[in-house]
């Protein structure tokens, strides 16, 4: 018996670097700690974390050797430059690529949702890389949540991490009750959430953009109003929206939403205010760098570029440099709000970029103008062609009553246009598919 007892204190124990700059105060220290500390604090875990890295982690020799750089080369915050990046495909199909202890210690194994296309990436936890690197870490200004408040997770629990780090996170960081709704599983149906919605009264709900939706028109269908439970707050993941899908969300639930960044590999990543100007940075949990996708370079602040993630609490599994395919700026200037950490604003995925007559564009910023729109509904599509750059059709589903017609094609197609400078055409349908998994906002057709 003492020997599972010594064995679960040792899976748990805290790092001696995390211990030393956090103690007892928990790691939601880090929303109020001085940047000179939370600085002297990324220093010292980068310094550890690449020594567990190279002498523990064969990925991580052989790419720290080839890139002429070892542990003795990382002396201050500024050297995290020095070291190579990893990227999703070198990650794909090899599932203890980053493993740094033994096989024994990992707790759990969670998986892609493959929206990115390629072979699945797995990412190992152990119990303290899991507990310290939790997806939702407790940021009480960012993320207040209390004993007592009932918290639905319409996130996926199947192979994901999204769902069961956010569980956690509830249950063990805030001490409020969680309600395991899930999404899109055989169990997890709109139907069955709203239902339990109607009989628990939850004040706080955490969903995808999407899936949002789909629960609000299963409500309809119930005659279940959504503002009626008078929610405390409201997050949306796992999916990019803009702006205007975002205010059409809010005005169905009656409740503000902020959006919540973060990634399988990385867990969290930044966490929106209700003024909502860019994501705060979790400097606990993430460091950040925006690099040129092209040529690796590290840009200032205010440019554009390649959001690259070093996680300063994962020692068994670790990530350094990771190249996330997400494209954003960090803005340093404080906000409104009174937190202090630096934000972060996203400006669409490399992967998900339409490019269109030599330009690229985010089909969150084209959203942004069609959810405007107040003849359409909540469902659409942007299809492109593969064969031919100067192409663009927006499928779209039309709002409830409303008829298609050739007039409301034409004025949907002239404002686009006008406000983005991309000609397209415009079909209109009465009503387009429901998915039960990311929704794909851009369609690639054949000519």
């Amino acid at each position: 018996m003492s020997s599972y007892y010594e064995r679960r204190m040792a899976q748990t124990r805290k790092p001696r670097v995390v211990e030393y700059y956090f103690g007892n105060l928990g790691l939601s220290a880090a929303e109020s700690m001085p940047p000179s500390r939370l600085a002297d604090f990324h220093r010292d875990t980068l310094k550890e974390i690449v020594t567990i890295a190279y002498n523990r982690c064969p990925f991580y020799t052989k790419k720290m050797n080839e890139a002429g750089v070892n542990p003795n080369h990382i002396r201050t915050l500024k050297d995290l430059c020095k070291m190579p990046f990893i990227t999703k495909d070198e990650l794909r199909g090899n599932p203890w690529a980053l493993l740094a202890c033994d096989k024994k210690d990992v707790s759990l194994v969670t998986v892609s949702t493959g929206t990115t296309g390629g072979e699945q990436i797995y990412i190992p936890n152990s119990w303290r890389d899991y507990i310290l690197n939790d997806m939702t870490p407790r940021y009480p200004k960012l993320f207040p949540v209390d004993p007592g408040d009932i918290c639905v997770d319409a996130l996926p629990y199947e192979m994901s991490s999204a769902g069961l780090a956010f569980h956690k996170t509830f249950m063990d960081a805030c001490l409020a009750t969680v309600v395991a709704a899930g999404k899109g599983g055989a169990y997890s149906t709109p139907e069955k959430t709203v239902k339990v919605m109607k009989d628990l009264r939850p004040n706080i709900v955490i969903t995808t953009p999407s899936w949002a939706i789909s629960i609000a028109e299963a409500a309809e269908q119930a005659g279940f109003d959504l503002t009626s439970l008078n929610l405390k707050k409201m997050w949306l993941t796992g999916e990019g929206c803009s702006n205007s899908f975002r205010s059409r969300v809010e005005k169905i639930w009656g409740a503000t939403a902020n959006m919540y960044y973060g990634s399988l590999e990385c867990g969290g990543i930044g966490i929106e205010c209700d003024a909502h100007e860019g994501y705060h940075i979790l400097q606990g949990h993430a460091i950040i760098e925006i690099v040129n996708p092209a040529t690796g370079e590290v840009l200032e602040p205010g440019e554009i570029g390649e959001i690259v993630v070093t996680c300063p609490l994962r020692f068994d599994t670790p990530i350094i440099r990771y190249r996330t395919m997400d494209l954003g700026y960090i803005d340093t200037i404080p906000c409104k709000c009174g937190v202090g950490a630096p934000r972060l604003f996203l400006r669409g995925r490399l992967v998900d970029q339409m490019n269109i007559l030599g330009n690229s564009f985010s089909p969150f910023y084209l959203e942004e103008f069609l959810m405007r729109f107040p003849e359409l509904g909540n469902w659409y599509q942007f299809v492109v062609r593969k064969d031919r750059d100067d192409y663009l059709k927006i499928r779209a589903e039309l709002a409830k009553g409303v008829k298609p017609s050739r007039e409301l094609e034409e004025k949907i197609r002239s404002k686009m246009e006008f406000a983005t400078g991309i000609s397209c055409k415009v079909e209109l349908l009465e009503q387009m598919p429901r998915t039960a998994q990311k929704a794909i906002r851009v369609i690639y057709e054949e000519g």
